[in-house]
């Protein structure tokens, strides 16, 4: 599991942290974390993909509502696909413009199949972006993840996506939990 706090509280860089993870490692993480998530809901049915979690994390800005499965993953898959097709920007030496974004609709994933394909699509989409990789990447080239946030390279970025990732697995494992038990 990639621990990017460091990164955030400003401790070490993102070279410090991640600077030593190859593509073979960064393909490792991010089909570790899919299939982190695939075992958290293999019990799963098709009402724990809507059903309202409490959570006590929930901002007032979210009408203090617990986000659904559905939500989760959709969040968290668009956030992963993102990161690693801005790193496959920064890999091939050129300098993102911007965000590289889309995230389904939440509220269109009403089935754990949905949730399911939606998982093993973003694997497929995070994968390839590292296949579009130089053999020779261009990792001194770095641009800031917000304006004024960390400086980071190809690696970090691809990292980072799959950090957020793993920032959400115990979210998912209690909306499995609250779901199942409320059943």
């Amino acid at each position: 599991m990639i621990d990017l706090g460091p990164i955030f509280r400003r401790e070490r860089t993102a070279a410090e942290v991640v600077g030593h993870l190859t593509i073979a490692d960064l393909r490792r993480e991010s089909n570790a974390l899919i299939d982190r998530i695939q075992q958290l809901i293999v019990d799963c049915v098709d009402a724990d993909v809507t059903f309202q979690p409490d959570d006590p994390h929930a901002t007032a800005e979210e009408g203090s509502v617990g986000w659904t499965l559905g939500h989760v993953v959709v969040h968290l898959t668009a956030g992963s696909e993102e990161n690693a097709f801005l790193g496959a920007e920064l890999a091939r030496g050129v300098p993102p413009q911007g965000r590289s974004r889309y995230e389904t609709p939440w509220e269109s994933v009403q089935t754990i199949a949905q949730v399911r394909e939606r998982l093993e699509e973003s694997r497929r989409m995070t994968l390839a972006c590292l296949d579009v990789w130089p053999d020779a990447p261009h990792l001194t080239l770095e641009a800031e993840l917000w304006p004024g946030g960390p400086s980071m390279n190809a690696t970090a970025r691809h990292a980072i996506g799959i950090g957020h990732g793993h920032g959400h697995l115990e979210q998912i494992a209690e909306i499995v939990r609250q779901s199942q038990a409320a059943r």
